[in-house]
């Protein structure tokens, strides 16, 4: 699998998970209100190492991080993905390092606001500082298949039978919730649909919102519950973000405090406190860094010295 990133965990300190952004709302729609096809083999797997990272899938029902997505294509188009699907670069699908397969997650790219829902049938992406890998067709409808990458959101979306009815995660509220704006009115267009193997075609461009209106582009009309997601892209709100790079999270601000000063060579590094679920941790970040290079330079050398566990955010 070509690209990805690390698993979020706390370096330095291994006694909880840092939930670091915000909780998604009660009334998120279940895959099967959505239309998404529930197909392959579900599997969540073991842990697993490549390049000499480990990997722990598990069920994330609260799953909901920022990052860096890249895309895969051609050179996997018909091949098995990891829970025994085709890869079929033309349909909405992604690989994701530890989200169980099949997962439904919506992606959002934080630089345009464009949001689509996507199938993780696979495993992926394996390079330092990557969240997600999208299919073609995903990174076509999120408008970064030219760029390559893009600063995403990830969150999981219910699934029938599959996880708890009660999804509220009560996540740390670290940072600014991406949210559809109020309901106003919709205006839809028709997308082309996907191109044929081997030649890319951009996305159209929707006519401008009203300040309140949230915006579906349309590719097909919405499916029932056997049909793949629908081609639909969701113009959300674009508000501004930074590309950090997350090197740990303590519960004593002198163990970050000590980091933060290890880190201050490698460029801007900062302690901040957060309360996860009524606790308090210190978050060491450096950035904000101007571009997804200079995060991946970042990333390498704070890796170097021993923080294996970092990775990229967006804030």
């Amino acid at each position: 699998m070509p690209a990805a990133g690390l698993l979020l965990a706390l370096a330095g300190c291994t006694e909880t998970k840092l939930a670091v952004h915000a909780a998604k709302q009660a009334q998120t729609p279940t895959a099967r209100e959505l239309g998404v096809r529930q197909q392959g083999a579900y599997k969540v797997g073991n842990p697993y190492q490549i390049n000499g990272v480990w990997y722990y899938p598990a069920e994330d029902p609260n799953y909901d991080q920022t990052g860096i997505a890249s895309w895969y294509g051609e050179q996997f188009h018909g091949r098995q993905t990891a829970n025994g699907e085709i890869y079929d670069m033309n349909e909405l699908t992604a690989a994701h390092q530890t989200l169980p397969m099949p997962s439904v997650v919506r992606v959002t790219n934080l630089e345009n606001g464009r949001s689509i829902v996507v199938r993780v049938n696979d495993r992926g992406p394996f390079a330092n500082g990557r969240i997600i890998d999208m299919s073609r067709r995903g990174a076509q409808l999120l408008g970064f298949e030219r760029q390559g990458t893009a600063k995403v959101r990830v969150q999981i979306l219910p699934q029938d039978g599959r996880q708890p009815s009660t999804l509220v995660a009560q996540a740390g509220a670290d940072r600014p919730q991406v949210v559809a704006a109020p309901r106003g009115s919709v205006s839809a267009e028709t997308l082309t649909p996907p191109p044929g193997r081997g030649q890319a075609q951009p996305v159209p461009q929707a006519s401008a919102p009203q300040p309140s209106a949230v915006q579906v582009l349309a590719a097909q009309p919405a499916p029932g519950p056997s049909a793949p997601p629908p081609q639909q892209v969701q113009q959300l709100p674009v508000q501004p973000t930074g590309i950090f790079v997350q090197a740990g999270a303590f519960s004593q601000f002198d163990n970050a405090n000590r980091l933060r000063a290890r880190l201050s060579v490698i460029g801007p590094a900062a302690v901040s406190q957060v309360n996860v679920r009524g606790q308090d941790f210190f978050r060491v970040r450096v950035g904000p860094l101007a571009s997804v290079e200079e995060a991946d330079r970042a990333l390498a050398q704070v890796i170097s010295v021993g923080q294996s566990d970092a990775r990229i955010v967006v804030d």
